[in-house]
Formats: C-alpha cells, structure tokens, sequence
C-alpha cells in the first residue's frame, strides 16, 4: 500500500507548487517589453510574435475613425459651391487666427512627446510639466474654435441650418473638436492620477503611450480638415476675390 499512497501523496503536494508557478508567470499577451495593457509586442510561449492587445484595439479604433473623417471630408468636398445662398467659406473664413489655433494643436504632439519619454527616464515631475503643457495646448485649440464659432453665428448667422455649408462645416470641424475633447479629459484624468502618484513609470508608460497614439492621431486629422476647410474650402469660384 505504501507504493501506491506514495505517487499521491507526491501528487496533492506538488499541486499547490503548480498553481503557484502558474499564477507567477508572465500572461503572454501583456509581454515584457512595455508593460502593462499598452505594452510592446509578446513573445508567447510557442515563440510566436503576437501584437499586444492594447496596441491593437488603438489601432483598430484610430483606423474606424479615419473611415468617419473621410467621410465628413469627402461630404464637405462635394457640397462646396452648391449653395444658393451664403454665407459662402470665401466669404466668412479667417485663416489668421486659425493658422494660430493650428500651432497650438500641432505644437502638442511634440509636448506629449516629451512626455512620454519623461515618463520613461522615470522623470515623473517633467512628465507633469509636459503633459500639462499638451493639456493647454489643446485647451487653447478648442478655444479657439469657440471663438470662430462664435463669431460666425453672431456676424455671419452661419449655423448648422443655415445652409450646405454651415452643415458640413460644423458637422466637420464638430466632430474633430469632439475627438480633441475627448483627448483632453484622458490626459487631464492621466495627469490626476500622476499627481495622486498612481502613475508608475515603469507600469504605465505603455498605457500612455497609447494615448499619445490617439493624441497624434487627432492631430494629423486636423492637417487633412485644415487642407480641406481653409484652404481648398476658401477658394472663391472662378478665382474671383
């Protein structure tokens, strides 16, 4: 009997040993390289390369509201100059203060930047500092657009009803300050919880790394609205000034 209790005994102590191995282990999607749910590509058990899931739903989500924002582009694009009565883009679009409205966004990609890599040396006092600057950066963006906005109902009467082009305009150009809106609250709620000193360099930069995916990704749709509104939007018909 005691060679056949033996290989059970050895069995229900080794159990324990196994699940506690099992909780230990590194969870092959998270990976190594990045850390946490934004982190870089995994290096599975089999040794196939798979791409973390962070990453994946990012990218999947920035390619879903590429698809939306070309179709406000193109919409925009095939109704100008159709309207019978203005105000017409020539006639009511100023490019100065948007061309500034316009920096402040860009500039923002470049502050995250910074960021992102204080995040990284471990520097948590720059990353705040930095992502404090992105956070104004697109604060003043969305002011600025207020500001057009508001002087385009209250001299021009231009609202969504007005006409072909206030409807697109605001459907357009809305849409995108949506999206920096929605931008700004994640970096505002990022840099909360950096100041509660939830953020830990080597946990979370994976995870703000993301974000700045979807902070460039906002930004680079504003070059393609701003092509498309203020400067191919502005050209009067025929030439004519």
């Amino acid at each position: 009997m005691s060679t056949m209790s033996d290989p059970a005994r050895h069995h229900e102590s080794a159990t324990p040993v196994s699940r506690e191995a099992v909780r230990s282990s590194p969870r092959p999607d998270h990976g190594s390289a990045g850390g946490g749910a934004g982190g870089g590509a995994a290096l599975v058990a089999d040794g196939a390369w798979r791409p973390a899931r962070g990453r994946v739903g990012v990218a999947c989500l920035i390619f879903s509201e590429s698809a939306f924002f070309c179709a406000f582009i193109v919409a925009y694009l095939y109704y100008i100059g159709r309207d019978r009565s203005g105000p017409t883009p020539w006639q009511v679009l100023e490019l100065p203060p948007v061309l500034v409205n316009s920096v402040a966004l860009l500039s923002s990609s470049a502050t995250i930047v910074m960021a992102l890599h204080a995040l990284r040396r471990g520097a948590i006092q720059q990353f705040r500092l930095w992502l404090l600057a992105t956070i104004l950066l697109g604060a003043y963006f969305l002011y600025g657009t207020g500001v057009e906005w508001n002087g385009l109902i209250r001299d021009h009467q231009l609202t969504i009803a007005t006409n072909l082009f206030g409807t697109t305009f605001y459907s357009l150009v809305g849409f995108h300050a949506f999206h920096v809106t929605v931008g700004l609250l994640l970096l505002s709620l990022t840099l909360v919880l950096s100041l509660l000193g939830h953020v830990k360099p080597e946990r979370d930069h994976g995870r703000v790394d993301l974000l700045s995916w979807y902070w460039h990704f906002v930004d680079v749709v504003w070059i393609f609205v701003f092509f498309t509104v203020y400067i191919v939007g502005r050209q009067p018909p025929g030439g004519a000034t």
